[in-house]
């Protein structure tokens, strides 16, 4: 398989995913109150959808090694555009909580899919640079799809959803007719055996798994509360906080596109230590904003370093795991999912203690983190000892 050619489908593919969910972002709170949301409904819609990628990844995940992964990336794509326009002929509230359930247990399928597909066509010298290219394009589609869903509730509150569905479509013949399957060039011995979750959390790659859960954990937990901690601080408006997290994104995509020089020269669990510490750096410099700038510059070094954990997680994931792709990447997005559940919670909950608790939390978060990735690096270089 020509992965030059295979490459730029996955990015797009993977593009397109997000600019659809990113979409949506910005009208679902004022859609769902519409329709007579009261603000824990709403919480509960965000958070259900999350809860469904929690139990359903591992499951898609696993499915891929068995299947191939072109139909179950399919059954992802066509998911969301099903959720998408449901939500846009949504006339009650139960009717958006549907969406929100179907969207949410089937394109709990796109994210590992498409890591073990990337796992598949390239080599292990390769596999940063494949999953930080597919991280970028993740990163790039989130922060274009909420502008273009803001700009389209001009016209009404439903065009977003319309939009998001037809993104979506577009994707979906986009995987049909351009991308071949992969399972069969996989650069590894596929165990189709069931890999249990018990099994995943005794085996000796289950740091990585915490460790992606924590990281997910305190990135959520910023996401839920900066926009008001910055506009206590420093005055900061949506719009103005928009231009914010478009130049954390664009921090964070930027360091994802340069993983395979990165991992190349000083390999994944380097990286993964460096961009643990430079999150919490980030996390210990928003105290400090002021203004519009410094909170650019201080969110842009938290991306920055948050942006290159979880490819390198990944890579490093599919490299170890016994298991089949799929099934390492899907239970790495069941664990992302986990930390997206708990981390508004817990932010929201310190946050009203007094504004700072969630990124000095974020510190601690990031250095329990650490610590469990220490372990592992310690434990494994004792078994290639013996």
């Amino acid at each position: 398989m020509n992965t030059k050619k295979v490459f730029p489908v996955l990015v797009a593919v993977m593009f397109l995913v997000m600019v659809g969910f990113g979409i949506i972002i910005p009208v679902l709170p004022f859609y769902a109150e519409e329709l007579g949301a009261s603000p824990t409904e709403l919480g509960l819609l965000m958070s259900i959808y999350s809860l469904m990628q929690l139990i359903f990844a591992p499951m898609w995940g696993r499915l891929s090694d068995r299947i191939g992964r072109k139909p179950i990336m399919m059954i992802g794509i066509f998911g969301l555009a099903l959720s998408f326009f449901i939500m846009a002929l949504s006339t009650n509230l139960w009717m958006l909580f549907v969406a929100r359930i179907i969207g949410g247990i089937l394109s709990a399928a796109n994210m590992p899919t498409v890591m073990a597909y990337v796992a598949d066509i390239t080599t292990e010298e390769d596999r940063g640079k494949g999953m930080g290219l597919i991280g970028a394009a993740t990163g790039l589609g989130f922060i274009f799809g909420p502008a273009i869903g803001g700009g389209f509730t001009n016209i009404n509150l439903h065009t977003p959803f319309y939009i998001a569905g037809i993104s979506s479509i577009v994707t979906f013949f986009l995987v049909l007719f351009v991308l071949k399957e992969s399972l069969a060039v996989s650069h590894n011995k596929i165990d189709k055996g069931k890999a249990s979750l018990k099994e995943v959390l005794r085996g000796p790659l289950s740091m990585l798994y915490f460790l992606q859960f924590f990281v997910s954990l305190s990135l959520s937990g910023l996401e839920a509360t900066f926009a008001y901690f910055s506009a206590k601080q420093a005055g900061l408006d949506s719009v103005t906080l928009g231009y914010i997290f478009m130049i954390m994104g664009l921090a964070s995509a930027g360091v994802q596109g340069s993983m395979g020089k990165l991992t190349k020269k000083y390999g994944e669990a380097k990286i993964i230590q460096a961009g643990i510490l430079v999150s919490a750096i980030g996390f210990g410099l928003i105290l400090f904003t002021q203004n519009f700038t410094t909170a650019a510059i201080f969110l842009a070094i938290f991306g920055v370093g948050n942006g290159v954990i979880r490819p390198s997680v990944s890579s490093l994931l599919t490299k170890l795991s016994k298991s089949g792709h799929g099934s390492a990447t899907g239970y790495l997005s069941s664990f992302d999912s986990l930390g997206r559940i708990i981390g508004p919670i817990l932010g929201g909950w310190l946050y009203s203690f007094t504004i700072g608790l969630p990124y000095v939390t974020g510190i601690l978060l990031s250095l329990i983190a650490l610590i469990l990735f220490r372990i592992y690096v310690v434990r494994s270089n004792q078994q290639l000892d013996h």
